[in-house]
């Protein structure tokens, strides 16, 4: 039973994210769902299928992905109808998928393990040579600059001046990315965590040293 929810989850992921060309495609969310498992097994808790469901689903309500945040919820809703998943687990994985988002940093009580364990999956697909790239492929999808050095790295956001302020992708990398490794829930994310900052690290140093000619 448990083995049928998730192959007609994957298949329901795929068809509504299968073509995104914002960093939230189906690989995007296979490698959160692996990572989760990954966590999981190394940190022997937590409900692995409630982890793979909510990993799988996590992406579906996002407000970036949909018109709007009740349009991704009623998407969320409305996919829960067509599976014989029981209200307590629905109503849990529902709470993981709202309270995992970064949010311009504005931090969400996470109330179940499940949920550290998503969200630490999640954070994890962001950073390294994966979150580089997917930096520039939702910048580019958003019209953003690749960089501006005029422009000031906001500190301080709402969560609307998160979403729609100005800003370029090598910002992107000061205002959420480069904080990531320190909030991570698990030890497991923290030690997976350490080798993707330190390429993204890496990455912005050669990047600054072209910018300003500096490898001429």
């Amino acid at each position: 039973m448990k083995n049928e929810l998730i192959v007609t989850t994957e298949k329901f992921v795929r068809s509504e994210l299968g073509e995104d060309a914002t960093g939230h495609d189906w690989y995007h969310v296979d490698r959160v769902r692996r990572n989760a498992l990954h966590i999981c097994k190394k940190e022997m808790t937590g409900d692995p299928f409630i982890i793979e469901i909510a990993a799988l689903l996590h992406d579906i309500p996002d407000e970036k992905l949909n018109e709007s945040v009740a349009a991704g919820r009623a998407k969320l809703s409305s996919y829960f109808q067509t599976i014989a998943l029981p209200e307590k687990d629905r109503n849990h994985i529902t709470e993981i998928i709202e309270s995992i988002s970064y949010k311009g940093g504005k931090r969400t009580a996470l109330l179940s393990v499940e949920a550290k364990i998503v969200q630490d999956a999640d954070r994890l697909d962001a950073i390294g040579a994966i979150g580089i790239a997917r930096a520039f492929a939702y910048g580019g999808k958003k019209g953003q600059l690749i960089y501006d050095p005029s422009i000031a790295v906001r500190e301080e956001m709402t969560v609307e001046e998160y979403r729609k302020g100005k800003s370029t992708s090598i910002h992107h990398f000061y205002e959420k990315l480069l904080k990531l490794k320190d909030l991570m829930n698990t030890n497991t994310a923290k030690k997976l965590a350490v080798s993707r900052q330190q390429m993204m690290a890496e990455f912005l140093e050669q990047f600054y040293q072209e910018w300003d000619g500096q490898d001429l």
